[in-house]
């Protein structure tokens, strides 16, 4: 019968192998009129079509369009529209008589060979594997997703898309008696088969999904029954929630089979399993987390949750037990691998807690309530602690984190891992405890109370290390500190990481993190004096970046900076009574100061005289007057108005005269340039006229000086040769200078006369009116009427002229802005 209308009760169509003709009939049934159609009275049979056929016809099937038939030479299709035919394959000689079922669940057909079956479509083409069956079957049926084959006693169930055998059951002893017949209800909904044989008849029915599930992984079938509840989910008999349960079920059986990392597998893979069902195996019972985990037993397959430890001991216990019953040839369902190779109780609590940790490394991802996430990241710090993870400890101590401190503060304190709590004291913004930590680290760390991970990894210097590992310990101290606007938290713990490393101090006090900075008296106050560099860098942050007027500062800023000096001098000069290999060692010393600042300290004194007005001079000058600082006492005089004294230091004692002149330029009157000479023609104190700097002041600022004054300074004692050239130069450049402004003079006077002259041209100008002559405003008629002229030639009567303006003529030209320049009022002689 063609399948598609085997539902249907008013038309059936089928065809007939009669010899070598197929025939298509369709069978009319006709019933009186007003009775159902149950009632039938009669009916007719009506040739639709007749095919040629091949001979030796033994089964048939109608599929869409295609009539599929088989022989003892093989299969063959023949199309019911076009009566074509063709051959889907041969089979061999001595091969058992085909056979063929159709599958109405899928419409697909299985050809049947022996104990070897193919699906196929309606094209003849497969469209899945070979089921291998155990035996030749005498009869074959379909159930929802199964094929069903009865032999000898047996019903086998094969999965239509795995192969796999999934159940046999027994309905009767070795040798029936005769052959078996398996005969479905031929519906895609079918749920019953009936299996015959020769003395009686047994209905089978099909169990609901769950029972074929949980008898799957009764006997540890994880992967077929995985693979059935995909594809029951694919078809749409369960939902994808039940999917993530029977994952997280498998899970949990592989959990307390010792396959942990299995287990993690399939719980990943479960939506539905929430990360507090883990809590139990980490953490014994009661504890903070409790009542947050559910009370789900799923199907009731495997022991409620225990402690790893417990779990790890049972699975143990149970491999030693299966493996005496395996002596006493009695099977058991303990993996294989299990019982050939036992493993260790070490490794097995490893790999427990690292499948652990994995999967709740993945749930941090998901969206979980507070508690929940306090429970995941606490128990995950457990996990790394059993692992001795420090590196893991401290990353997830030191990020964003839901850790609940009470729970860990006296499990990392134990155990030694300091820095993890420290971190974690952080995270939770506990700085005091956590800068507590970091200062006993930096003290005690050769003591070897604590160890950095990143040193163990290679073999260094051990002097190396422990310099090394206070300055992380300073490092991470330093971090904190720059955030927190506590004045006495950060004072407390300046002292020591200044011992550290100053780096680190002057980041912490001149930092940018901070809500509000902290007061500077205070700052000032509890720096350690012999801490000069942190002192001068914290204020010049104060007066540099943060733009501080307080004259106090600026003053102490000076001090502090010229004392500096005094002893960088005096070291200087020491120091060249020093072998170079002391010079050496000497500048080795001084190279952390550099990590401060990268220019001499005299450099930055200078810099900061010559910029500040607000510090006391007279104070600084007090404090460098018995030293050797001539270029910083020039700059304090200068301030102070004392030009005399200036010019003495600029030109005598550091003998600058650039120096000097430039100065002299600053103040701008001649008479300076008149005391410079006078000091270098007589510097008094036996030293000796400085000629050079005299003949140099005067060839570039003798036009400046008078030449009947500078004669006179000029010491009888100065060789003529040096001054000659000179004053002949600075005589030249007067009389030059006189002839020069005459000329400028007479120029002016002749622009003078020329201005006058133009302005005598354009009063005297005339204008010749008539009776045509129009005004050039109003077009009015002039006539007699009084008019104006304008500069551009433009002529108005009187009436425009009042309304227009002086300034202003008709072609709008404002001349007082845009002024008017003939040619003939330029300067042409």
């Amino acid at each position: 019968m063609k399948e598609t209308v085997q539902q249907r009760v008013d038309n059936h169509v089928f065809s007939v192998v009669i010899g070598k003709r197929l025939v298509l009939i369709e069978l009319v049934l006709i019933n009186r009129v007003g009775k159902s159609d149950q009632d039938i009275d009669d009916g007719s049979f009506v040739i639709l079509k007749e095919i040629q056929c091949i001979d030796g016809v033994m089964a048939m099937v109608w599929l869409n369009d295609s009539i599929i038939v088989s022989t003892v030479n093989g299969y063959s299709l023949f199309s019911c529209v076009t009566g074509q035919s063709g051959v889907i394959f041969s089979l061999p000689d001595g091969s058992g008589l085909p056979r063929l079922k159709l599958l109405c669940k899928e419409w697909n057909l299985l050809l049947l060979v022996d104990n070897v079956g193919i699906i196929a479509n309606a094209h003849g083409q497969p469209v899945g594997g070979s089921l291998v069956f155990h035996s030749k079957p005498d009869s074959i049926g379909e159930i929802s997703s199964y094929v069903v084959v009865a032999r000898d006693g047996k019903l086998e169930l094969y999965h239509k898309k795995t192969g796999t055998c999934i159940q046999m059951v027994t309905f009767g002893g070795e040798g029936v008696g005769g052959p078996c017949v398996v005969a479905d209800e031929e519906d895609r909904t079918g749920n019953l088969v009936v299996v015959a044989t020769p003395t009686k008849v047994v209905c089978f029915r099909k169990l609901p999904s769950e029972e074929q599930i949980k008898d799957l992984l009764r006997k540890k079938n994880f992967k077929e029954a995985i693979s059935l509840v995909e594809e029951l989910e694919s078809e749409g008999e369960l939902s994808k929630d039940m999917l993530s349960f029977v994952h997280a079920q498998v899970g949990f059986l592989l959990l307390f089979d010792l396959h942990f990392e299995e287990a993690v597998n399939h719980f990943l893979q479960s939506e539905a399993m929430q990360p507090s069902e883990v809590f139990p195996f980490i953490m014994r019972d009661p504890n903070r987390w409790s009542l947050l985990v559910p009370r789900n037993r799923y199907w009731g397959l495997h022991p409620p949750p225990a402690p790893l430890e417990d779990v790890v001991d049972d699975g143990l216990l149970a491999i030693q037990r299966a493996i005496f019953l395996r002596k006493a040839g009695v099977e058991t369902v303990v993996d294989d691998a299990f019982l050939l190779n036992p493993p260790s109780r070490d490794n097995l609590l490893e790999s427990a807690i690292k499948s652990i940790t994995r999967y709740l490394e993945v749930s941090r991802e998901k969206e979980l309530t507070p508690s929940v996430k306090e429970g995941v990241d606490t128990l995950l710090m457990y996990l790394y602690r059993a692992l001795n993870n420090v590196y893991n400890m401290e990353k997830l101590a030191s990020s964003a984190n839901s850790c609940v401190v009470e729970e860990l503060e006296t499990l990392l304190d134990d155990s030694g891992h300091l820095r993890t709590l420290a971190f974690l004291y952080a995270s939770k913004g506990m700085s005091s405890k956590a800068l507590g930590i970091w200062r006993v680290l930096a003290r005690h760390y050769s003591s070897g109370l604590w160890k950095d991970p990143v040193m163990e990894s290679g073999p260094q210097d051990g002097g190396t290390n422990i310099v090394s590992g206070k300055e992380t310990a300073a490092a991470e101290a330093s971090k904190l500190l720059e955030e927190s606007s506590d004045p006495g938290l950060v004072l407390q713990h300046l002292g020591w990481v200044a011992d550290i490393n100053q780096v680190f101090a002057v980041q912490v006090l001149t930092s940018e993190k901070r809500v509000n900075q902290l007061p500077p008296d205070e700052v000032i106050a509890a720096i350690d004096p012999k801490k000069v560099e942190i002192f001068q860098r914290y204020l010049q942050w104060l007066i540099e970046d943060q733009e501080s007027y307080d004259s106090q500062f600026h003053t102490l800023y000076a001090l502090s900076l010229a004392k500096s000096a005094i002893e960088a001098f005096q070291s200087e000069i020491a120091s060249q009574n020093l072998d170079p290999g002391r010079t050496e060692e000497t500048n080795i010393s001084d190279h952390r100061t550099s990590l401060i600042f990268q220019s001499p300290v005299r450099e930055r004194l200078q810099i900061f005289l010559e910029a500040s007005d607000l510090y006391d001079p007279e104070e600084v000058l007090d404090l460098i007057e018995g030293s050797e600082l001539w270029s910083e006492k020039a700059i304090l005089y200068k301030k102070l108005g004392q030009e005399a004294l200036v010019l003495q230091i600029l030109a005598l004692k550091l003998e600058n005269s650039e120096a000097a002149e430039q100065y002299c330029a600053e103040i701008g009157r001649p008479d300076v340039y008149m005391q410079l000479l006078d000091m270098y023609l007589d510097p008094q104190d036996g030293k000796e006229p400085m000629f050079k700097a005299a003949v140099r002041l005067l060839h570039n600022h003798g036009e400046s000086l008078d030449p009947l004054q500078v004669l006179e300074r000029l010491s009888p004692d100065m060789p003529l040769q040096l001054a000659s050239e000179t004053i002949l130069r600075m005589l030249r450049a007067r009389l030059h200078h006189y002839r020069q402004g005459r000329i400028v003079h007479n120029l002016s006077r002749a622009l003078d006369t020329d201005a006058s002259l133009a302005i005598l041209e354009e009063k005297s100008r005339h204008v010749q009116i008539n009776d045509e002559s129009l005004c050039d405003s109003c077009h009015a008629r002039l006539g007699t009427k009084l008019f104006a002229m304008y500069p551009d030639d433009t002529v108005v009567c009187y009436k425009c002229f009042r309304r227009q303006g002086e300034s202003t003529s008709v072609t709008g030209r404002n001349f007082k802005q845009d002024v008017l320049v003939k040619p003939g009022w330029l300067v042409t002689r």
